[in-house]
């Protein structure tokens, strides 16, 4: 007589089956970890560093494309000297560039 068990393709039979099945569904994931996530974290990252690294006297960019001078910084704030009598209060989260020496001279 045959069991229910042989006859169902044995004991193990399902487990190839389901990890065949998921098999696309991890290497989704694998392929999108390497090309979306890795670089997202990279670049949040370098972002970090650049704004932990603004010092008075440095020239930014903000998100908003204002270019401007750094004349004060408090936690969250930066201030910045956008033009004779003009200063702006910009959030830290909204500075995109930190100018370098060879970006100001062209």
């Amino acid at each position: 007589m045959i069991s229910v068990a042989h006859a169902a393709g044995g004991f193990g039979g399902d487990t190839l089956g389901l990890l065949m099945s998921l098999a696309p569904l991890i290497l989704i994931f694998v392929v999108f970890y390497f090309l979306l996530i890795m670089p997202q974290q990279k670049k949040a990252k370098s972002h970090k560093l650049m704004l932990e690294s603004i010092v008075k006297g440095d020239e930014i960019i903000t998100s908003g494309g204002i270019h401007g001078k750094v004349v004060g910084i408090t936690d969250q704030v930066i201030t910045v000297d956008v033009g004779e009598k003009v200063k702006l209060r910009i959030s830290r989260e909204f500075i995109a560039h930190k100018k370098t020496g060879d970006a100001t001279q062209k």
